[in-house]
């Protein structure tokens, strides 16, 4: 970690299709090699595909799938005399939306149906209905600050 200054925050223009900037987040992090008309014709096939399997608006299932997502509670590594204590902290609202967002398309990357689409697709409803591999790492995370909750007073 830097001990100089913080990072800039880089502004993200809003995607072409929604005037969306989480959508643009999102295609930006789905993005390999820097082919981005790749990745934006993979998420907007997935919310189409969405949008037929559940009869609801796409942009809206994903939107209700990245904030089941986010997580509240995170552990941060803390040095204290010579010991590292995993540190229960509560996650800042800019983080929360990278997690879920990274969570997502991992789990998506890993599911077995044959086309990215595909799998995204129906990664994105499993999280909407609080269910899915990207719901299962959040209660991980969750977990594994309530069971460290009795380092909490290493807070800083």
């Amino acid at each position: 970690m830097g001990r100089r200054r913080r990072a800039q925050i880089r502004k993200v223009q809003a995607d072409p299709k929604f005037s969306s900037i989480i959508v643009s987040k999102f295609v930006n992090n789905l993005m390999w090699d820097g082919k981005k008309s790749v990745a934006q014709k993979i998420f907007y096939g997935a919310l189409a595909r969405i949008e037929k399997l559940t009869k609801e608006d796409g942009l809206a299932v994903f939107e209700k799938a990245l904030n089941n997502v986010k997580p509240v509670l995170e552990v941060r590594p803390r040095r204290v005399g010579g010991a590292t204590y995993q540190i229960p902290m509560e996650v800042r609202p800019a983080r929360k939306e990278s997690l879920a967002i990274k969570w997502l398309i991992r789990v998506a990357r890993a599911r077995s149906e044959y086309r990215m689409e595909d799998r995204l697709a129906q990664e994105i409803i499993a999280a909407s209905r609080n269910e899915g591999g990207a719901i299962k790492k959040k209660e991980e995370v969750h977990r594994m600050a309530e069971a460290n909750r009795a380092f909490a007073h290493f807070r800083w």
